[in-house]
């Protein structure tokens, strides 16, 4: 197991295998040294130094233009033996560079990551406008420089007009002669059009302009002087106590609850990505860097591998991904937080991707006998490698190990989605899922009616389309419209003639994913069964069945197992099956337009 100090390795770095060196012997570079092979910003041209911003120690699919990435299907459980092969192709691409690395496993559409980023471009010269102001010089007086990454740096500033006249501010500068690809340029211009859109939560870097001029584009943003939470986490000697690691994770939670819900993933959460407001001990924390982010809408995949390897979640590698991607970061910081090591550790890249789909974390040696079992119980429902069983941001707050009845809970996008598939379900379907909510345990009920309280019901204690799109509006942002968040709610539209109340409201934001993925299961499902057995349970074909489930005639077979002989209901067996559905790989695939 590594400790937190071992050197950090890029999942998108500027090595594909980085030089991985003994944890006791090598120290995580600080922000002022930024090592070679940690995650450039997204591109070549996005990247500006590993912390932009004042260290207290001495001196993310990645969608291309044209959003055609296509997936790729493997044959086998897990990647091929190097999944660094794939980022190396990534980077050979984003850099410009003509040729991919030995070794690098051919992609689609011609080996192009992102399809169509690169090609043309040596026939016309790529549009490097981005319709940012040309005043910077008559705006900010440039200061000293602080950071500096493979391709670009950061520098103090002081704004000399508008509103923050007078103020230090952080200037991201990323040079033009580094965007060699079309991708480099439309990296750039995202990362500025997140920052815009989302800046204005406690805990998120402030956005205050973006400049250009012929050689560079200019990103100014709050100056966040109190270094990196890495930097504090060596500076306790790699541990926080409980109740000071909760303090850190619920400010991460909030933050990636709010983006998640804008429709934002920011596919880099890493304690070099969080930085304190100040230097006091008790200063706010700000999520910076969204180079590697990307806006997506509810129920789409992203598909290529990106990130920083000791926090990349398995199902990126597995390239069908979303928010839940986000989660498992939050799990791995968590971790280092409580003990001071990474969850998921080996010498090379590919040793690291190995852990991570198949390692489980270890919470026998020191010092997890003296931690108590909420805190291991949170961590295991975030590094939980199916990303269905995961816990959402909102969730994750509510849970015991965090639970604070004085904070208030954020509304949680995975309640729409579930409602939306609940209103689509047959009757059948409802059965069994009304069954299951009467089996809850008190801990699934407080998050059900919190969420439940956020759409304000009725007086008549229920809820309708116009609740679901207020608590929405009340929490948009730009980043919304641009993620198609608020389509979500023409899938809803079925609450325009009817309402619904609690208990129906429970049945419909339930997952069996994440109740399967509690130590209470099986106590659960009993208990839910006995209930579908009294109400819900009827007399079914096989055929039915397969259909209920939208299975073709050559798989007819899976469900036969399903049904009891003696009566033809549905067996306990069948009816977890039931609830889980049958899922076949490649169906919900996002395929880039």
């Amino acid at each position: 197991m590594g400790q937190c100090y071992a050197k950090n390795v890029s999942v998108a770095g500027d090595d594909a295998v980085a030089d991985i060196h003994d944890p006791a012997q090598s120290p995580l570079p600080s922000a002022a040294t930024p090592a070679k092979g940690t995650t450039p910003s997204r591109s070549s041209s996005a990247a500006a130094a590993a912390s932009p911003w004042l260290s207290s120690l001495p001196a993310d699919v990645a969608p291309s233009p044209a959003r055609s990435t296509p997936r790729r299907f493997f044959r086998r459980p897990f990647p091929p033996p190097s999944p660094a092969k794939h980022i190396k192709a990534v980077l050979a691409r984003r850099q410009g560079q003509p040729k991919p690395s030995e070794g690098t496993i051919p992609e689609e559409d011609g080996g192009r990551i992102g399809g169509g980023g690169g090609g043309g471009e040596g026939d016309r010269p790529l549009d490097k406008t981005f319709g940012y102001g040309k005043n910077f010089g008559d705006k900010y007086e440039l200061g000293k420089e602080i950071g500096r990454g493979h391709f670009g740096h950061t520098c103090l500033a002081r704004a000399k007009k508008g509103e923050i006249t007078g103020q230090l501010v952080a200037v991201k500068i990323i040079s033009k002669a580094k965007m060699t690809t079309a991708i480099s340029v439309e990296d750039v211009r995202r990362e500025v059009k997140i920052l815009k859109a989302l800046s204005g939560h406690a805990n998120l870097v402030k956005f205050y302009d973006a400049c250009e001029d012929a050689f560079n584009v200019y990103v100014i943003m709050e100056l966040c002087e109190g270094g990196e939470l890495l930097d504090r986490i060596l500076s306790r000697g790699g541990r926080y106590t409980e109740e000071d690691a909760k303090v850190i994770v619920v400010q991460i939670l909030s933050v990636v609850a709010f983006c998640h819900l804008q429709g934002v993933v920011h596919r880099d959460l890493k304690p070099e990505n969080f930085l304190f407001s100040t230097r006091s001990e008790n200063s706010h924390m700000k999520v910076i860097d969204f180079g590697l982010s990307d806006f997506i809408r509810p129920d789409e995949r992203l598909n290529d591998i990106v990130g920083s390897a000791y926090y990349v979640a398995p199902e990126v590698l597995h390239r069908s991904y979303s928010t839940e991607a986000d989660i498992w970061s939050v799990g791995v910081i968590t971790y280092i937080l409580l003990c001071g090591s990474r969850p998921f550790w080996a010498r090379t890249e590919s040793g690291i991707f190995r852990a991570v789909l198949r390692a489980d974390p270890n919470f026998d040696d020191s010092p997890w006998p003296a931690i108590s079992s909420e805190a291991k119980d949170f961590l295991r429902r975030l590094l939980n490698k199916d990303y269905r069983k995961r816990m959402t941001a909102a969730q994750a707050l509510i849970h015991p190990w965090l639970r604070d009845e004085q904070r208030q809970v954020p509304v949680d996008m995975l309640v729409y989605k579930l409602v939306k598939a609940y209103l689509r379900a047959t009757p059948f379907k409802r059965a069994a899922l009304k069954a299951l909510s009467k089996a809850l345990t008190e801990d699934e009920l407080i998050y059900v009616r919190s969420q439940f309280n956020l759409l304000e019901p009725h007086k008549d204690g229920c809820v309708s389309l116009e609740n679901f799109r207020m608590a929405l509006t009340k929490n948009a942002t730009p980043a919304m419209k641009e993620a198609r968040v608020l389509d979500i709610l023409s899938a809803l539209q079925p609450l325009s003639y009817r309402r619904m109340n609690f208990d129906e409201f429970c049945a419909a934001t339930i997952s069996p994913f994440q109740l399967e993925a509690l130590e209470g299961w099986e106590q659960i499902a009993s208990t839910a069964f006995e209930y579908f057995e009294q109400e819900g349970n009827r007399v079914i074909t096989i055929e039915e069945l397969a259909q209920e489930m939208k299975l073709a005639p050559a798989a007819y077979s899976i469900v036969r197992d399903w049904i009891r002989p003696t009566d033809g209901k549905l067996s306990f067996l069948g009816y977890t099956k039931f609830l889980h559905g049958v899922t076949m790989r490649g169906s919900n695939t996002r395929h880039r337009r």
